[in-house]
């Protein structure tokens, strides 16, 4: 990647910013300390978070890589910047849950902390807008967010990514509570995962003292993000 030059940014968004490069096919991504909630109402900043963020991020998506999920990662190039494919993203945010908490506690009246019988998957419609508001194969059919095949792909990766997660994390005593994903499809219309995977994006709580390691100390006033962020860096790199 020696001749790969960073040209003008296409875009910033809560926690990132995207500029192009001078290969059409890749962008690099940049990310921010800047911490948000409940859809940008609430505004912080969590020290280093871009730093632990993008190389949490990318240490999972290379283990995910091995074990036969495509994603867009293509290179780190320092703490905070990362290579990746460019894609268009599959308007969906999907929510992988394997323990109750947050909006599915509110919605359905069940104590954080109840294991799920089966693990859950939810979509959202990508728009901050509206809220990001929940919505089913029916609606993703019914306004071409994505094909039918696309989207058991889609559900076939959300649930691996799950699996072997899962796994991972248990061994670092670590229980993966919740967490959602993106997906994009490369030029070619391979679909792949993009975006994140980190204590921003992944409900982490500490296998024995349930201690919460992720943005819930942000969102909830907890105190201790900075403390939090590091633990999981600490425990997934040895950093």
């Amino acid at each position: 990647m020696e001749n790969l030059q960073k040209t003008e940014q296409l875009y910033e968004g809560k926690a990132k910013k995207v500029y192009a490069t001078n290969d059409s096919n890749l962008v690099i991504v940049d990310y921010k300390d800047d911490a948000t909630a409940f859809n940008g109402e609430k505004k912080g900043t969590i020290l280093n978070k871009g730093i632990i963020n993008n190389r949490v991020t990318n240490h999972l998506m290379k283990l995910l890589e091995k074990n036969g999920i495509p994603t867009h990662l293509v290179e780190e190039i320092s703490d905070r910047e990362t290579i990746v494919k460019k894609v268009t993203i599959v308007p969906l945010e999907v929510i992988v849950r394997n323990i109750v908490a947050g909006s599915l506690s509110k919605r359905l009246g069940v104590a954080e902390g109840v294991k799920l019988g089966k693990t859950v998957l939810e979509y959202c419609y990508k728009d901050d807008s509206l809220g990001d508001p929940m919505v089913n194969e029916y609606h993703i059919m019914a306004m071409g967010w994505s094909t039918e095949e696309e989207l058991e792909q889609i559900a076939s990766y959300s649930l691996k990514v799950n699996q072997v997660l899962t796994d991972y994390l248990k061994d670092l005593n670590i229980e993966l509570i919740d967490f959602k994903l993106e997906f994009g499809k490369t030029q070619d219309g391979t679909i792949v995962l993009a975006d994140e995977i980190s204590p921003d994006t992944c409900r982490f709580w500490d296998s024995t003292t349930g201690e919460k390691l992720d943005k819930d100390r942000f969102r909830r006033d907890l105190g201790g993000e900075e403390d939090a962020y590091k633990e999981i860096m600490k425990r997934l790199l040895g950093e």
